[in-house]
């Protein structure tokens, strides 16, 4: 399951410390995965049944939690290929602080398979993703309704492996100006800058170098804004910063458009244009990355965090009570 590192403009947890919550969220996920599943194979589940809630606590520890995973990993079996164990390299200096997490599964209805537990449970992780991209131990930032139901940002979340951070159309602060970018997945050997076309199914985009496509719905015809313009300034963008911070990552352009087609006759500058016709291909190569968290990924990501614009206000103790009752 992909990290939501930064969502649009919201106070992400990552922000504050990118170091430990990626592990911890690993961790959390696999152990309350096992907890789920023992029950589930026990037919302690029932229709009425839901899970009382326990704060989960990571315990200090002298040495780092990364060296901790990585041998914990080895001795958990995956469940699918998204639960593949996620390692992480040349990471040190880790605070030794507990952090408490509050996700517990809550089961509402008696599932009859693994598979749809395994349902259940990543819908409701998704969810708690969610609350850890826009909210901390003391601010937090509204969420805007659209993203619960956001088909795109769910795929990738629940198919992609832990070892992904995504960026969700972040806003960077540069040069005091806000600008919105579209999404970023930083991966342990490179980052894949998307743009997508969203259209109606079948719908035809015909590109060009010019500063607008062809959008063709049956027998309309309209101009759309080349999305070569937003996927080259990203590019610009982190070169610039991977040149000031000195991160060695390749960066991959992809135009996405899931139940369209694209045709590009041109020179595709080193694009990648994928459509409905190769959509399911690319995303399954993207579930089959097998490398290991880098220092370089964490690099790479940190220096994209130090720029990002966050909104966001302080919570009341009684915003904190009322969360920890309603998890």
């Amino acid at each position: 399951m992909a990290q939501l590192v930064k969502l649009q403009d919201y106070v992400s947890r990552y922000e504050k410390d990118l170091a430990r919550y990626p592990t911890q969220f690993v961790r959390l996920k696999k152990q309350q995965w096992e907890r789920t599943k023992e029950a589930f194979e026990k037919g302690a589940f029932n229709n009425t049944w839901e899970e009382t809630e326990e704060e989960v606590i990571e315990e200090p520890e002298k040495k780092s939690i990364f060296s901790k995973l990585f041998n914990r990993n080895k001795e958990e079996s995956a469940v699918e290929e998204t639960w593949e164990n996620s390692e992480i390299e040349d990471i040190d200096n880790i605070p030794d602080e507990p952090i408490p997490l509050f996700f517990e599964p809550k089961i509402v209805y008696e599932p009859q398979t693994k598979e749809e537990l395994k349902r259940m449970y990543l819908d409701q992780l998704f969810h708690f993703q969610l609350k850890w991209a826009s909210s901390t131990l003391r601010e937090k930032s509204y969420v805007d309704p659209k993203f619960m139901r956001d088909t795109l940002l769910r795929t990738f979340m629940q198919s992609l492996p832990d070892n992904y951070f995504l960026f969700y159309y972040p806003i960077l602060k540069l040069k005091k100006a806000p600008i919105e970018l579209d999404i970023m997945l930083v991966l342990p050997t490179e980052i894949v800058c998307i743009v997508m076309l969203e259209a109606q199914n079948l719908d035809a985009f015909i590109g060009s170098g010019d500063r607008f496509w062809l959008k063709k719905s049956g027998k309309e015809e309209k101009k759309v804004l080349s999305p070569m313009i937003n996927i080259n300034r990203m590019e610009s963008i982190l070169l610039q910063v991977f040149k000031k911070e000195e991160i060695d990552l390749p960066i991959r352009k992809v135009i996405l458009s899931r139940n369209g087609y694209i045709d590009y006759p041109g020179s595709s500058y080193n694009v990648q244009f994928i459509d409905s016709r190769t959509y399911a291909e690319w995303l399954l190569s993207l579930k089959n990355s097998l490398s290991p968290m880098k220092h370089m990924q964490f690099k790479a990501a940190q220096a994209i965090l130090d720029l990002v614009q966050t909104t966001s206000y302080s919570r009341s103790s009684w915003d904190l009570d009322s969360e920890e009752n309603d998890e």
